[in-house]
C-alpha cells in the first residue's frame, strides 16, 4: 500500500488552513506556499500515472480498515489521468490568477484554491460513494467562496443560485444515498458493483429509483439538461481564473456517471436493462442543442464561452451515453481537450475583457492594445472549442462520431454534433469579428499594437509575457493532445477497458491481500 496514493488529498488539505491562518496577510507567502504546493502536487499526479500505467489498481485503506467496512481510495487508470488533468489546469489557471493580480483581491484565495484542489482529487481517488459526496460539498464550499472572490452584487446573487442548486442537488444525493444502502447495505463502490447484479429482478424497484437519483445529482454537476441553468451565469459572473478552474468543475460530474454507473448500473446490470443510458442520451442530445444555440445567440463573451462548455459537456455525455469501452474512450479524450479550451477561452477573455472599454459586450470598439495578438489566441482557442483541425477538438469529435457509428442513436447523435459544431463555428467567427476585425476597422490609421498605439495615462497596460503565458499554455495543451493523440487514446482506451472490466478493480479493494 503506497501512501503517495493519498497525497493528492492530503497536501492541499494541510497546506489550505495554513496559508488561511499563518499567511493571509503576505500575498507574496501565500503565492510561494501555493505555487510550491500545487507543483508538488503535480509531480505527485505524474508519478501516480506512471505507477498505474501497468494495468493494477492500487488502494489506500484509511486506518487501515478493509473494505467495504472503512474508507478506502483507489487508483487506477482513468482516476490517475484525471489527477493529472487537475494538477496540471491548477498550475495554469494559479499563474494566470497571481499574473494578473486577481488572487490580491481577497485574503483567501490561496487557501480556497488549495481547498478545491483538495475536493477534486478527493472525488477522483474515492472509492466510497458517500465519501464522493463528502468531496462534493468540499467542493461546494471551497467553489462558493471563489465564485464571489472580488465581491459586487451580480456576483453574489449568481453565487447564491449556484450554492441553491448545488445544495438542491446535495439533497438528492443523501436520498439516493439513502435509497441505496437500504437495497444493498454498503455504499462501497466494488462491494456495490458485486451486490447490485445480484438482486433479483423482483426487488429491484428501489435499485432503480437510486440510479436515477444519482445520474439527477451527477447532472446538476455535469450541467446537463434540465439542470444546466446554473453554468452560464456562475461561469459569466465568477473571476476569469476561476471560471477556468470550473472548467474542471463539470468534468466531476461527468467522472462520477462514468465511474459509478459504469462500475455499478452498467449495461450489463439486468435489474436496471439499460434504464441510464435511454435517459443519458435524451438528456446530452438537448444540452448540445442549448449550448450551440446559446452561443450564437449571446450578447456577450463571457456568457458566449460558459454556453461553449454546455455544449461541450453535451458532446462528451453523448459519448458517456453509450456505455462502451470505445465510446468512453472518445468520450475522455474530449473531456480532456473541452477542458484546455475551455479554460484558454476564459483566460483570454479576463485579457481580452479588462481593456476593452465596453467590457464583455460583443460590439466593436476601438483598437484595444494587442488587438493582433489577442485576435490570434482567440482564433486558436475558437477553433479548438469548435472542433476545427489541426487542433485535438477535430480529433475528438471524430472518435466520438467513430464510436457513436454502430449504436443505435448514430443519426441523432451525428446530426446533433455536426450541426451544432456548425452552430458552435458561426458563433465564435461572429464574436471574433466584433471583438477583433471591425474593431480594427474602425481605426484603419491606427497599428494596435503597444509601440504604435498611443497610450494615456488611463490606457490599460498590455499585457506582460506571464500574464499571456498560461492561455499560451493551455492552447499548448491541445496541440500537444493532438501530436500525441495516439499514446493517449491508447492510455485511455486502456483506461475505458479497465473499468468495463471491473473485476481487477473490485478484486484489488475487496481482497487486498492479493494486491500486496
Amino acid at each position: 500500500m503506497s501512501h503517495w496514493i493519498i497525497a493528492p488529498v492530503i497536501l492541499p488539505a494541510l497546506l489550505a488552513p495554513i496559508i488561511a491562518f499563518v499567511m493571509r496577510h503576505d500575498i507574496s507567502l501565500a503565492r510561494a506556499a501555493s505555487f510550491a504546493g500545487t507543483i508538488a502536487l503535480a509531480a505527485i499526479t505524474v508519478g501516480l500515472v506512471i505507477m498505474s500505467a501497468d494495468g493494477s489498481t492500487h488502494v489506500y485503506t484509511l486506518g487501515n480498515w478493509p473494505a467495504p467496512f472503512g474508507i478506502v481510495l483507489v487508483l487506477d487508470r482513468l482516476s490517475a489521468v484525471m489527477l493529472l488533468l487537475t494538477a496540471a489546469l491548477a498550475l495554469i489557471v494559479l499563474l494566470h490568477a497571481t499574473a494578473t493580480g486577481w488572487d490580491n483581491r481577497g485574503r483567501h484565495f490561496h487557501a480556497l484554491f488549495q481547498f478545491q484542489l483538495m475536493g477534486i482529487c478527493g472525488a477522483f481517488l474515492t472509492g466510497d460513494a458517500f465519501n464522493l459526496f463528502v468531496f462534493f460539498e468540499v467542493l461546494l464550499i471551497a467553489s462558493y467562496g471563489l465564485m464571489i472572490h472580488g465581491g459586487g452584487r451580480v456576483r453574489l446573487q449568481a453565487g447564491l443560485q449556484y450554492v441553491v442548486m448545488n445544495l438542491a442537488g446535495s439533497t438528492l444525493f443523501l436520498f439516493a444515498l439513502g435509497t441505496l444502502y437500504a437495497s444493498t447495505g454498503t455504499l462501497n463502490i466494488a462491494d456495490l458493483a458485486l451486490k447490485v447484479r445480484e438482486l433479483p429482478v423482483e426487488d429491484a424497484a428501489l435499485i432503480r429509483v437510486a440510479a436515477i437519483l444519482l445520474m439527477v445529482v451527477f447532472a446538476i454537476k455535469a450541467a446537463l439538461f434540465p439542470v444546466q441553468f446554473w453554468l452560464p451565469a456562475t461561469y459569466s459572473n465568477a473571476p476569469a481564473p476561476v471560471a477556468a478552474l470550473f472548467a474542471i468543475m463539470t468534468k466531476v460530474g461527468a467522472y462520477a456517471i462514468i465511474r459509478i454507473h459504469a462500475a455499478v448500473f452498467g449495461p450489463d446490470v439486468a435489474v436496471l436493462d439499460g434504464l441510464i443510458g435511454d435517459w443519458l442520451m435524451p438528456a446530452a442530445l438537448v444540452t448540445l442543442a442549448i449550448g450551440a444555440i446559446g452561443v450564437l445567440g449571446s450578447q456577450r463573451l463571457m456568457p458566449l464561452l460558459s454556453f461553449s462548455v454546455v455544449a461541450s459537456m453535451g458532446t462528451m455525455m453523448i459519448a458517456v451515453a453509450a456505455f462502451t469501452p470505445q465510446a468512453t474512450t472518445a468520450a475522455l479524450y474530449y473531456l480532456l481537450h473541452s477542458t484546455f479550451s475551455a479554460a484558454a477561452l476564459f483566460l483570454l477573455a479576463d485579457l481580452v475583457v479588462s481593456r476593452r472599454p465596453g467590457g464583455d459586450a460583443l460590439r466593436a470598439e476601438p483598437p484595444i492594445v494587442q488587438n493582433g495578438l489577442f485576435a490570434a489566441l482567440f482564433f486558436a482557442g475558437a477553433i479548438g472549442m469548435a472542433g476545427m483541425p489541426p487542433l485535438s477538438g477535430f480529433l475528438g469529435k471524430l472518435l466520438i462520431l467513430d464510436a457513436m457509428a454502430d449504436t443505435p442513436h448514430m443519426v441523432l447523435s451525428w446530426v446533433a454534433i455536426l450541426l451544432g459544431s456548425l452552430l458552435i463555428i458561426l458563433g465564435f467567427a461572429r464574436a471574433g469579428s466584433l471583438l477583433f476585425w471591425k474593431s480594427t476597422a474602425m481605426a484603419p490609421n491606427l497599428q494596435a499594437t503597444p509601440e504604435a498605439t498611443p497610450l494615456t495615462p488611463d490606457s490599460p497596460a498590455p499585457a506582460r509575457a506571464l500574464e499571456v503565458a498560461p492561455t499560451m499554455a493551455a492552447l499548448a495543451a491541445l496541440a500537444l493532445l493532438s501530436v500525441f493523440a495516439g499514446p493517449v487514446t491508447e492510455y485511455l482506451s486502456a483506461a475505458s477497458h479497465q473499468l468495463f472490466d471491473g473485476s481487477d478493480y473490485v478484486n484489488a479493494v475487496l481482497n487486498l491481500g492479493e494486491e500486496g
